[in-house]
């Protein structure tokens, strides 16, 4: 039986400093604030947002406008708070269960159970109530969230260690089964520390665009050299980086999500800043795709659909041949064949495949996708001369329409005939399709090691340290509809 804690609410550190502390002043500003911020312009649900910890007078409008990518009427059961240490270095992440967050609009509960939980995996995350006490960086976001918010939620406060990146893929994994609807990250981090106004625009956009790579390598490369640019005043190209790579760590393994920023200024943007030395914002979003993008598992097409789709892959492919251009079909009355997702079209001549190429997009409408791709099979796949119009007759035509990818955390999630696979490293990518495995009989090593090697070219193991994805598809074509 667990013995019971001691309540003991986290007080406010810096009210007063970084924003008023009285109620009713708090409120105004944050209306000003909301009033200047970007408005929400997408129906995606937010799952996750990046926003700034500054004092409000500096960075408060820009920490405004990643708040109001959340709906104020959002039904949000518990927010994950994230942020790194500025005062205390230690490794891992601290929680925070002891009791409420308070600030000057009352107190936030804290979800002890989930805290608790955490803890309990034994992955870097502990308890601490010190380790917060003093700590500003999760205590400016708490007031946005109750002036935005109509609904309760609770909060889970994070400070993860700001040194070492070897724990985040830890961290990252006791938190990613909570990266589902109903539950928020909220990840509190600002840019450049103290460069010129001129330099932190660059340096803040080339953190921002590695960030947007949604790829947690590539932003500590991206700080790396950030860093060799040894620009005066530069202490920090991300003050949280530690919070943000431990986000990356978990949507790189999600799929049905896009990266977006939403707003971006820095200290010297208001009249109280100075333009000789100052510090980066950034407001970023990460946004589920609406099911009819996303979720292709268990989506099927009727044998119309799929003959509406082989009979315009052919039309394509005559018109592609002569030059010409297919129209748009107009409305459609079948919404299936409007879904955003990806595709890949081959082409078989007497049983030999003839060219296949595809696009792992969610951003098309399927029919686009097909002309797109059974012109490219037809005239730009590099492993074959191009389709001629005397082969017309003689082509057959077989669709693959694909789920998201999914980053595997083991080869063994693999069932070859059932996943298709994406092997990419150092900028070099390979991809064999479900069926792939069924027409050759290869079984997983096999699979594995000719898409490295023939396809990627990084060699028959250069799998074992590339990143692999997984992916399903719904084939049909001319010899099974």
């Amino acid at each position: 039986m667990k013995e019971k804690m001691l309540k003991r609410d986290r007080k406010p550190a810096v009210a007063g400093m970084f924003y008023e502390d009285d109620a009713s002043l708090l409120h105004g500003h944050l209306k000003e604030l909301f009033s200047r911020a970007k408005p929400r312009d997408t129906n995606d649900e937010v799952a996750a947002i990046i926003v700034p910890h500054a004092g409000y007078v500096y960075s408060g409008k820009i920490a405004a406008s990643g708040f109001n990518q959340i709906p104020e009427d959002a039904k949000i059961e518990r927010i994950f708070l994230i942020g790194s240490s500025h005062r205390v270095a230690f490794d891992g992440a601290a929680v925070y269960m002891q009791g409420d967050f308070m600030t000057p609009f009352g107190p936030v509960e804290v979800d002890a159970d989930v805290a608790g939980e955490l803890v309990e995996q034994e992955s870097g995350i502990f308890s601490d109530p010190e380790v917060h006490a003093r700590e500003h960086s999760l205590e400016v976001q708490v007031p946005f969230l109750q002036f935005h918010l109509k609904h309760p939620f609770k909060l889970v406060p994070l400070l993860v260690g700001p040194h070492d990146a070897s724990v985040t893929p830890r961290i990252a994994k006791t938190l990613e089964k909570w990266f589902t609807s109903g539950n928020l990250f909220v990840i509190s981090t600002d840019f450049s520390h103290y460069p010129s106004y001129e330099m932190a625009l660059q340096v803040d956009a080339n953190t921002a665009e590695a960030v947007l790579k949604n790829d947690p390598d590539e932003l500590l490369s991206v700080l790396e050299r950030n860093r060799k640019l040894n620009v005066e005043g530069l202490s920090t190209s991300m003050c949280g980086w530690s919070s943000v790579l431990t986000l990356l760590n978990i949507t790189r393994h999600v799929g049905g999500i896009r990266w977006e920023e939403v707003d971006f200024g820095n200290s010297g943007d208001v009249s109280v800043g100075d333009k000789e030395r100052v510090v980066g914002y950034r407001a970023m979003a990460v946004y589920r795709l609406p099911k009819t993008k996303k979720e292709i598992a268990g989506f099927s097409l009727n044998n119309e659909e799929k003959q509406w789709l082989l009979d315009r892959a052919h039309q394509t492919l005559k018109m592609a041949l002569t030059g010409q251009t297919m129209q748009d079909p107009g409305k459609l009355s079948s919404e299936n064949l409007t879904i955003g997702t990806g595709a890949f079209v081959s082409l078989y001549k007497c049983g030999e495949l003839r060219g296949c190429i595809g696009s792992f997009g969610d951003d098309v409408p399927l029919w686009r996708v097909i002309d797109r791709m059974t012109a490219a099979a037809a005239l730009n796949d590099s492993r074959f001369e191009s389709v001629t119009e005397d082969e017309l007759n003689e082509v057959d035509i077989e669709i693959s329409v694909l789920t998201p990818r999914v980053k595997v955390a083991c080869v063994d999630e693999i069932v070859p005939g059932k996943h298709g696979i994406l092997i990419e490293k150092n900028g070099r990518s390979g991809t064999f399709l479900p069926q792939v495995a069924i027409k050759t009989g290869w079984n997983l090593e096999e699979l594995l090691g000719h898409c490295a090697r023939d396809k990627a070219g990084l060699g028959w193991d250069g799998w074992k340290d590339a990143n692999i994805f997984a992916f399903e598809a719904l084939v049909f074509g001319d010899k099974t509809v």
